[in-house]
């Protein structure tokens, strides 16, 4: 099969092609990148599909998301194992919809990634590419203790690390801060757990959005860094020094922010049935300067060149499913260009995943996971946002408002 379009963003944050077709092999990998006449005439019998004024850019990857968060539903009693299984799936699947073929999942209940994964392994489900932590974890009544697993001391955070690699881990989640700037974990913790994560081989992703605890993860060695929200310049070149990512995931915080606005303008209650909400409703406070920190400091933020992935994190009720695609509109709203934007979301997740030799980029070699979308990407971001057709693995899974999953 040959897909075309007149615009390609490659997702090297640099790269843009005209006229170009992709050509997807048998295997679901990208055999053949090249201008229309070059493909077509290397491979006269394919099928030709030309997309016309779209753009094809590689699939997404939302690197914060929580697939199984069924906390802020306001019916949480119907909640059981079965239910969140379902509730899991079908956010899952949801991605294919906003042009997202691959998730980093930043806690959901126990063993409920694993188990998505091992459902589309034995084929009975289609799902995006996962790649997990397992429960999270945070001090005794740390940042969402009561979602996550509760541990302290550097031996007992080794220990409960081991437990989640034997069950499955893929990565650990480590949370050391709330709405204040009073640090939850010790430097001593924090240390014991990015040591033990490199020390069995695996990564470690951890929320942190306020001083300072962001100072504290970058001392530790962190993969990634979640949030980050009053992240200084100088703290992002240690980090790009280091090779520690940033997650900044603008639009939850921006989200919260409005809507907790709102709220009080308006003396509207509604959000007391979510319990979540009506938990971040108290802390409204700390999102007016959040909102304001991503605002003023994104731009210069990225230019010191930390590796910078989008994340969704939205866990909301009510609220958009992993918009990816408002993350991007934000960051260009900041101050990066479409083309940059687009890496974040593609070239950066993979390398952080350590799956740049098979995702995130349009490139010969790589798996045909290819998103394209309606309009010039290159030159508005919002075009972002009309999907028209999805493929994973050279497979079609989503096109034109249907799911084929």
């Amino acid at each position: 099969m040959i897909i075309s379009a007149k615009t390609i963003i490659t997702g090297d944050g640099s790269t843009v092609l005209r006229d170009s077709a992709v050509r997807i092999n048998e295997k679901g990998l990208i055999e053949k990148v090249g201008s229309r006449e070059e493909v077509a005439a290397a491979y006269p019998q394919e099928t030709f599909n030309d997309y016309g004024d779209a753009t094809i850019i590689p699939g997404m990857c939302d690197m914060h998301c929580h697939l199984g968060y069924w906390y802020s539903q306001p019916d949480s009693f119907n909640y059981n194992d079965q239910m969140i299984m379902m509730y899991a799936l079908q956010h899952a699947q949801a991605a294919f919809t906003k042009g997202i073929t691959s998730v980093r999942d930043c806690y959901s209940p126990h063993g409920v990634c694993r188990t998505l994964k091992m459902s589309e392994e034995k084929g009975f489900i289609t799902i995006p590419r996962i790649t997990h932590v397992d429960a999270g974890m945070c001090m005794t009544g740390g940042h969402c203790w009561d979602e996550v697993i509760q541990v302290d001391g550097p031996w007992a955070i080794r220990a409960e690390i081991r437990k989640q690699v034997r069950d499955g881990a893929e990565w650990v989640k480590v949370l050391t801060s709330h709405r204040s700037h009073i640090p939850e974990y010790t430097q001593e913790e924090l240390d014991a757990a990015a040591d033990e994560c490199h020390r069995r081989g695996i990564k470690c992703v951890v929320h942190a959005g306020t001083h300072p605890s962001i100072q504290m993860c970058i001392d530790a060695g962190f993969d990634t860094i979640e949030h980050g929200t009053f992240l200084t310049v100088e703290q992002a070149q240690q980090m790009k020094e280091k090779g520690i990512s940033w997650t900044p995931t603008i639009f939850a915080y921006t989200y919260l922010y409005e809507v907790c606005k709102k709220n009080i303008e308006e003396g509207n209650a509604d959000v007391f049935s979510d319990p979540v909400a009506a938990k971040e409703q108290r802390d409204y406070a700390f999102y007016e300067p959040a909102y304001e920190s991503y605002r003023d400091n994104f731009k210069k933020l990225y230019d010191t060149g930390v590796t910078v992935c989008t994340g969704s994190d939205m866990v909301m009720y009510g609220a958009p499913v992993l918009p990816v695609q408002q993350e991007l509109t934000y960051m260009v709203k900041y101050g990066i260009t479409p083309v940059q934007a687009i890496q974040t979301a593609t070239a950066n997740p993979a390398k952080v995943l350590g799956r740049e030799d098979e995702l995130g980029m349009i490139k010969e070699g790589l798996l045909a996971d290819i998103t394209v979308v309606d309009g010039d990407l290159s030159a508005d971001i919002n075009c972002v946002f009309q999907t028209n057709t999805v493929f994973l693995g050279g497979k079609k899974v989503y096109e034109q408002g249907t799911r084929y999953v």
